[in-house]
């Protein structure tokens, strides 16, 4: 079943959970355990330390990836007594380059925590390098990066917050963005040249392509895609969650935003193909499509920069960093980057604080493999697998897994053209 309701869905979300009878299924205090489990379901020996604060789940697990360095990191919200007794657990998937936390973003917006107080066993899966799913030796690697570009933003929300005077100050700043956008086009372009210093605004920061090149080379090993998520981190995860829950059928329920609709496209497609049972119950994706060909996606505007990424082996993408040095000149006057904030989401759609808190604390870093793979989707036939012999929207079709596909009429990523199209396959 699939079902096109036209309604912003970032809107309707933050709407649900932002209703008075939330505060009424919170989690007990006995059920909110401050835990993080290591290790392997079904090994006896797990080690249990505190969990860090910036997880607001019950219970924080990791789970290691089989012949890999990294541990996936599982947010669990336990099932309220309150709620009605459930089947199945869920798995919520989150999209590209983002992280736990739009699904649990306050304690009064949060979807986690809402479905869990009706019922259900939830669980929100990080996958290899989102959130707390980066290895110890790359964590701090990616907060340098963060930290770095975040005083970007410290000085812009400085001179920004006490409000820009004068035309001339306005210019000095608008130079200033400038040249810090050449200079990171200068990654594309292949040039080795100093990005030109982020004097001006306090004159105190500075930064150079050589630097940024080096975090990024740092960062590393970011060299997966679209394929590696759908045949090791989801099944990983999905088998972790089964042998936590015991559903009796075996089965999980899945909510995917974004690219974790994507991936929850493709299992099923794979599934069709192969005649095999699937491992999920039913599937509601948020946002998603497998084909953006027919749509005008404001992701288009990104293909051409795919090609010239790759051919000077850009290993990643910093979304987060980069997002949380430009937000004060997308949110605050003279609004230099206004446009970029209905992509997050709709005009008034979100209180300020959340937000604010949404760009700063839920993107990520994106390898460019990951990219390069996911630009298929706007190509003729649509996503295909990392080889280009299978293209998944095809065998979509083939699935018995009940499909609520959710669009949103002011998504301008993932328009309500681009999810009909799944209605075709």
């Amino acid at each position: 079943m699939i079902a096109f309701p036209q309604s912003d869905l970032r809107w309707a979300i933050h709407s649900a959970a932002s209703l008075p009878s939330f505060s009424a299924v919170s989690s007990p205090p006995q059920r909110r355990r401050q835990l993080c489990t290591n290790g392997s379901a079904g090994v006896s020996g797990s080690r249990t330390t505190p969990k860090p604060s910036v997880c607001t789940a019950d219970e924080l697990h990791y789970v290691p990836l089989p012949n890999n360095e990294w541990k996936l990191a599982l947010w669990r919200y336990l099932p309220s007594p309150q709620g009605s007794r459930r089947n199945h657990p869920l798995l919520l998937l989150s999209g590209v380059g983002t992280n736990a936390i739009g699904y649990d973003l306050a304690p009064g917006s949060s979807f986690a925590r809402y479905m869990s107080g009706q019922g259900f066993d939830t669980w929100i899966l990080e996958v290899r390098g989102a959130g707390l799913s980066a290895k110890n030796s790359q964590v701090e690697l990616k907060e340098s990066l963060q930290g770095e570009l975040e005083g970007i933003s410290e000085e812009l929300l400085g001179s920004t917050g006490a409000g820009l005077r004068d035309a001339a100050q306005v210019s000095a700043i608008t130079s200033q963005l400038t040249e810090f956008g050449r200079g990171l086009g200068n990654i594309v372009d292949g040039s080795q040249q100093p990005i030109t210093q982020l004097t001006g605004l306090h004159n105190r920061f500075s930064i150079t392509l050589e630097d940024f090149w080096k975090q990024l080379q740092l960062i590393g090993k970011y060299n997966w895609d679209f394929d590696h998520y759908l045949e090791e981190d989801v099944p990983t995860a999905m088998d972790y969650i089964r042998n936590q829950s015991r559903p009796e059928d075996g089965k999980l329920l899945a909510i995917g935003h974004s690219m974790g609709g994507i991936l929850l496209y493709a299992m099923l497609s794979q599934d069709g193909y192969r005649g095999k049972c699937s491992e999920l119950a039913s599937v509601i994706t948020l946002g998603s499509s497998l084909d953006y060909t027919t749509s005008r996606s404001s992701l288009k505007i990104l293909i051409p920069f795919v090609d010239p990424a790759k051919a000077v082996n850009l290993p990643v993408v910093p979304v987060g960093a980069l997002l949380a040095a430009i937000y004060p000149l997308a949110s605050y006057p003279p609004y230099l980057l206004s446009w970029l904030n209905p992509q997050i989401s709709a005009q008034n759609m979100m209180h300020p604080e959340l937000f604010e808190r949404l760009v700063l604390k839920n993107f990520c870093t994106i390898p460019a493999k990951l990219l390069s793979q996911l630009s298929t989707a706007f190509e003729k036939g649509g996503l295909r697998n990392r080889s280009g012999t299978f293209f998944y929207k095809d065998h979509l079709h083939k699935s018995n897994v009940p499909l609520l596909a959710l669009a949103g009429d002011k998504d301008l990523i993932c328009p309500p053209e681009a999810v009909n199209c799944q209605a075709d396959s």
